[in-house]
C-alpha cells in the first residue's frame, strides 16, 4: 500500500468540484438534533490510501481510566492532533495536541468544505478489532462551548452507530452504519440532548479509525 507523501496531499487526488457534487446527503429527521450524514466524502481509493497513512503515522496512545479504583485501559487507542494549547480533557484524560500532520490537515481541509465551518483540532480513535468500543457520551466538554460543531470521519471498518434521547425516554434509539470513507456532522442542540456510543460487536470487523474534528475554544 503505497503511503501519501507531502507532495501527494498538496494537491487533490479527485476533482473538487466532482466529490462535492456527488456527495449523497441524509439529514436526520430526529428532534432535538441537526445531523447529517454523507455516505462518502472521501472515494474508496483515496479512503483505502489515507486508512494506511494515518495507521502508520499517528502517534497513538493507550490511555487508562479508573474504574472502581483501578486503573484500566480505554477499550480503543486514541490520538489528539491540533493547533498548538489546543488542550483536551474528557473522562479525567487530560491531552496536550501533537502538531498537524499533512494528511491530517488535507482531510481537515475537505471535512470543512463541506461542514463550512473552521476546526482547529481533531480526536483520533483507532478500533482494533469488535472488542474495542466507546461507551455513551455527549461531547459536551467546556472547552467545545455551547452547540459545538463535530465531524465524525470515518475509515475502515464498517461500525455500528448509536443515538439515545437524553430526557425523552419515549424517543427510540437511533442506529447508523458508519462506512468506509463517510462523514458525520453533528450541530445544534445535539451534544445538549443526544448521547452517542459505538458498541461492542462479536461479528469479525476490520480495523476502523474514527477522526472526530472540533473546534476548542
Amino acid at each position: 500500500m503505497e503511503y501519501y507523501s507531502d507532495a501527494q496531499l498538496s494537491l487533490s487526488l479527485w476533482n473538487e468540484a466532482e466529490i462535492f457534487s456527488s456527495l449523497e446527503i441524509n439529514h436526520l429527521s430526529i428532534p432535538d438534533a441537526e445531523i447529517e450524514l454523507y455516505s462518502s466524502c472521501f472515494p474508496g481509493n483515496e479512503s483505502d490510501k489515507i486508512f494506511q497513512t494515518i495507521l502508520s503515522q499517528v502517534r497513538w496512545r493507550q490511555e487508562k481510566i479508573k474504574c472502581y479504583g483501578k486503573e484500566v485501559d480505554i477499550p480503543r487507542l486514541t490520538a489528539w492532533y491540533g493547533d498548538a494549547g489546543k488542550r483536551y480533557v474528557y473522562s479525567g484524560i487530560a491531552m496536550e495536541p501533537e502538531p498537524w500532520l499533512p494528511v491530517l490537515l488535507y482531510i481537515k481541509s475537505r471535512v470543512e468544505e463541506i461542514a463550512k465551518f473552521s476546526f482547529n483540532s481533531v480526536l483520533l480513535n483507532l478500533y482494533r478489532d469488535g472488542r474495542d468500543s466507546i461507551a455513551w457520551h455527549s461531547d459536551d466538554e467546556p472547552e467545545l462551548g455551547k452547540q459545538p460543531v463535530i465531524a465524525s470521519l470515518s475509515f475502515g471498518g464498517e461500525r455500528k452507530f448509536q443515538l439515545k434521547h437524553k430526557v425523552k425516554k419515549e424517543q427510540d434509539k437511533v442506529g447508523l452504519n458508519l462506512t468506509h470513507g463517510s462523514l458525520l456532522l453533528m450541530k445544534g442542540q445535539t451534544q445538549e440532548y443526544w448521547q452517542h456510543q459505538i458498541p461492542k460487536t462479536s461479528k469479525p470487523v476490520m480495523s476502523r479509525i474514527n477522526l472526530t474534528f472540533r473546534l476548542i475554544n
